[in-house]
């Protein structure tokens, strides 16, 4: 899969739409700067995608279950779902992340089968991994207008639109791209409207966390959406 970085591919990208939309307003704000990046502020720390590795222990429920969904990808085994109030959820997993080992076997190359196989023999107890925080995803922090928009459009969870001279312009954000958390908070499953009203409820500044389109929908493929809204992970992370 090769990215086109020419001119006309990324306009076309870039979906812009009027100023002053009812939906995504487009007045500048902050003196037209694009939104610092700050240690300080609650939702960049939710949000961090964090270099290097980290390991974990896992273990399983009562059931023997973890609450995790792996998926291979690319020769690589990634987080597909992690079900709330998990042991999955509770070491802090979350969707997209790269699972490098799993009690010191390395995962690559392996497919998704074996992965699933590998969790359910392992012990009940204790099950380390080595995992990479989320490599197909970024991070874009956004600040609101004077009436409380960041200036973008969002349909069926992806990025469709973005008004001309908006934070959401300024800072980078794309279509074609899905938003999978706000201020660090999941949102994949749930409705527009309620993505919407999370927004809302944000303070004046929000960092997305998103992904291209063309890998998300290959990450949950064969992933029943009435499975994610009802088990997915949508808490709030401590930090």
């Amino acid at each position: 899969m090769g990215l086109s970085l020419a001119s006309e591919e990324v306009q076309n990208n870039l979906a812009l739409i009027p100023a002053g939309s009812a939906v995504a307003s487009g007045a500048p704000a902050h003196g037209g700067m694009a939104a610092p990046v700050t240690g300080n502020n609650l939702g960049v720390r939710r949000a961090e995608i964090k270099p290097g590795l980290r390991e974990i222990h896992l273990c399983k429920d009562e059931r023997g279950k973890t609450g995790l969904r792996l998926r291979s990808i690319d020769k690589g085994v990634f987080v597909q779902l992690v079900k709330a109030n998990s042991p999955a959820a509770l070491v802090g997993l979350r969707f997209g992340d790269q699972v490098l080992q799993i009690d010191g076997k390395d995962c690559a190359g392996w497919s998704t089968d074996r992965a699933k196989k590998v969790l359910k023999k392992a012990s009940p107890e204790r099950i380390a991994m080595v995992v990479r925080d989320r490599p197909f995803q970024r991070t874009v922090t956004l600040h609101k207008d004077s009436t409380g928009h960041v200036g973008f459009i969002i349909k069926k969870g992806q990025v469709a639109s973005i008004a001309r001279g908006s934070s959401a312009a300024r800072n980078g954000l794309l279509t074609n791209h899905y938003v999978c958390e706000v201020n660090g908070q999941n949102v994949i499953g749930l409705k527009d409207r309620d993505v919407t009203d999370i927004l809302a409820n944000t303070g004046d500044v929000v960092t997305l966390t998103i992904i291209p389109a063309v890998i998300y929908e290959h990450m949950v493929k064969k992933l029943s959406p009435g499975l994610v809204k009802a088990s997915m992970d949508h808490s709030v992370p401590d930090v």
